[in-house]
């Protein structure tokens, strides 16, 4: 049985799986309430609630899969990237965690979780095939081959998708987080109505870019009238639109661009409802992470953990969390 955990931003998530992928628990302890008054993550108050719930999350995970400690085989924690606060926490209960019961230890990096919770999906990929990895903090593309190895063949520039949904969500004046807010405010709005530009349309490079979106919104925001709530509907609906075809467009070129039938897509963005809707466009076999495994959470942590080789005594005693991953 693997015990995972996962701390790298604002939710503190524990489960159990068992060696042939079989979810018995996955208990995600939200912080949004503790952030939401300051309009997004803040790092130090972060980690301190991650100090505060990380030991009950595992103890609910473990009740939860209806198992003992006795029974646990591995642990797997999310070593980066992230907030380093926050990946420290995670990283040294489950360094104490794992000696104290004579356990190995799995490192996992993040971004390899996420294209792991396709593996979560009711008909997971299998063999090689192209990710689209959208979330708060990266957004990219990356290419499965078929013996599992990743390799990133395009990342943003500027902002992640999700970055700039939440940021749009705020210069349009709501709350955290923005994502589904936004998405909301848009409602059934025509997004044609005050369309923006895609970014880098026309272009064939595979890169990713929203700052310049973010700009645009920015612009538009300040010549609408203060009371014009139909007008800031419509700014969503088109800001909204503008990312889902710049994802969409991109994710287009890389199947393209390696010869992919397959796309798999994962991360907080691919909860999008628009974004999932578009996705059918594409002529490719489009699988996506469950709702439920969209955000972070420790399943995807524990899937990734499968196919990865315990640290040996050296490794696990030297540990330390990274902000930054090899992926992104």
């Amino acid at each position: 049985m693997i015990l995972a955990i996962e701390t790298s931003c604002d939710e503190t998530c524990a489960a159990v799986c068992t060696p042939d992928g079989e979810v018995l628990s996955s208990v995600v302890a939200s912080q949004v309430t503790d952030h939401a008054a300051f309009g997004g993550v803040v790092p130090e108050i972060a980690s301190r609630r991650h100090l505060e719930l990380l030991s009950p999350t595992v103890i609910t995970a473990l009740r939860e899969a209806g198992i003992d400690e006795d029974q646990l085989t591995n642990v797997a924690v999310t070593a980066g990237p992230g907030l380093i606060g926050a990946l420290l926490v995670g990283v040294s209960f489950a360094k104490g965690y794992a000696y104290a019961r004579g356990l190995p230890l799995i490192a996992v990096d993040h971004l390899h979780g996420h294209v792991a919770s396709l593996q979560l999906a009711e008909n997971p990929p299998s063999g090689a095939h192209l990710v689209l990895l959208a979330s708060g903090g990266h957004t990219l593309l990356i290419d499965v081959a078929d013996d599992g190895s990743l390799t990133t063949i395009a990342r943003s520039m500027d902002d992640a998708a999700g970055e700039a949904f939440d940021k749009g969500a705020r210069l349009l004046g709501l709350g955290y987080p923005g994502g589904p807010a936004l998405g909301g405010l848009a409602g059934t709005a025509d997004p044609r109505t005050r369309a923006f530009t895609t970014p880098l349309h026309g272009r064939d490079d595979l890169a990713f870019s929203f700052s310049g979106l973010k700009t645009a919104l920015a612009l538009s925001v300040q010549s609408l009238a203060a009371d014009d709530q139909f007008g800031r509907s419509e700014l969503a609906a088109s800001y909204q639109e503008a990312i889902v075809t710049h994802l969409v467009e991109r994710a287009e070129l890389g199947l393209a661009s390696t010869g992919r039938t397959t796309l798999g897509v994962v991360g907080g963005v691919a909860a999008n409802a628009r974004l999932r809707d578009r996705l059918g466009e594409l002529r490719a076999d489009v699988v996506l992470a469950p709702l439920s495994a969209c955000g972070d959470n420790a399943a995807m942590i524990a899937m990734a953990s499968r196919t990865l080789s315990p640290l040996t005594p050296n490794e696990m005693t030297s540990l330390d969390a990274h902000a930054r991953s090899p992926l992104g």
